[in-house]
């Protein structure tokens, strides 16, 4: 999974995200690739419909040089700030994932599907909830009044 809290003052906070589904097939990528990253960056650009800070940790795909690229060539609506090595109170995603953590802490799944299915939908119960991504936002003091 991977996902961005969003929020643009005056408006509601927004969560965007993407979950991929790995069956461990042969060559098939378990993770997601700096272009998957890029895609969903470009994806909240069109529906947030203005530039974008982006604030994120420092995952390795997130530091390779063709990331780095698109970000510097982007820097007309994407601005960047890396988090600490290790700072998750400071990552608002990581209160996201919290949340979905919470709706299937005790559930036994059926298989992959079954869990991927639920995964999404607490995640779309989150998109209807900004009041839950502000707070996951406010606590990582990002959002600010006045």
């Amino acid at each position: 999974m991977a996902g961005m809290s969003c929020y643009k003052k005056g408006e509601r906070s927004r969560l965007i995200y993407r979950v991929r589904l790995h069956r461990g097939r042969k060559g098939e990528r378990k993770s997601f690739t700096w272009q998957d990253y890029r895609d969903l960056i470009v994806r909240a650009h069109i529906q947030l419909g203005g530039p974008i800070v982006l604030v994120w940790d420092n995952l390795s795909v997130h530091l390779v040089p063709p990331m780095k690229e698109f970000i510097a060539a982007n820097e007309n609506w994407l601005t960047v700030f890396q988090l600490p090595s290790y700072a998750p109170d400071l990552n608002p995603q990581e209160g996201i994932w919290s949340l979905v953590k919470r709706t299937i802490g005790n559930l036994a799944v059926a298989n992959l599907d079954h869990l991927t299915k639920t995964v999404k939908r607490s995640l779309k119960k989150i998109q209807y909830r900004p009041h839950l991504i502000d707070g996951c936002l406010t606590q990582a003091g990002l959002i600010m009044d006045g």
